[in-house]
């Protein structure tokens, strides 16, 4: 009960059937406190912290790991969003 709470939440977000407003989450957490994320809309990292501040930082400077993050919104959302519609449409 008196330890430390660290966690990564991915999240992708929509409201239309074509999937084109899709959004990618990527919320870096410690003792519940979002310290980091990474948001597609913006494009790169946001720190909320001092410790998220100089990662942001760091990691908005690697063009690999800001590749990587924005090619989320096709490689996992949309993918596994199509999945599910179509399971769903199937069932309809």
């Amino acid at each position: 009960a008196h330890g430390y709470y660290c966690s990564r939440w991915n999240k992708c977000i929509h409201s239309s059937r074509d999937f084109s407003d899709m959004v990618f989450i990527d919320n870096y957490i410690f003792n519940k406190y979002v310290w980091v994320q990474f948001n597609s809309t913006v494009g790169e990292y946001v720190g909320y912290t001092e410790f998220g501040v100089f990662n942001a930082r760091r990691w908005n400077n690697d063009p690999n790991i800001l590749q990587q993050e924005r090619a989320e919104v096709e490689r996992f959302c949309k993918h596994n969003a199509e999945i599910r519609q179509a399971s769903i449409a199937d069932k309809t």
